[in-house]
């Protein structure tokens, strides 16, 4: 049940919107070891937002995850991830956040049931 939603002040369009879901849909399920049939992906864009005083580019990541994410997957995710999103969306590195939230089975729910 991975999933990964990217908020940013970028407004591409549709086709570039689409190529970042599925790039970071492969990369995340990779990461993590499990399929890719169980991967969310979420775009948000053309978000008034601020870092570092500046409405300049600015993109915020959030990944979930049921398990643990360890810190060297993280911290590989993280580069990866950037890179990703500053290729694609035009957002420096230094202006990109990544939340990595590790979920219990329990508290997340599928199929009318939980993991």
């Amino acid at each position: 049940m991975p999933f990964i939603k990217v908020q940013s002040t970028a407004s591409p369009d549709v086709k570039t919107v689409t190529m970042l879901l599925e790039s970071l849909s492969v990369k995340l399920a990779k990461h993590l070891g499990k399929s890719e049939n169980y991967v969310m992906t979420a775009f948000e864009g053309d978000i008034p937002m601020t870092f570092a005083g500046t409405p300049d580019r600015v993109c915020f990541l959030e990944i979930k995850n049921i398990g643990t994410m360890k810190p060297e997957q993280t911290k590989v995710m993280s580069q990866d991830f950037c890179q990703t999103i500053s290729q694609i969306l035009d957002v420096p590195s230094e202006r990109i956040y990544i939340e990595f939230a590790d979920a219990e089975r329990h508290l997340w729910g599928w199929k009318g049931t939980t993991f």
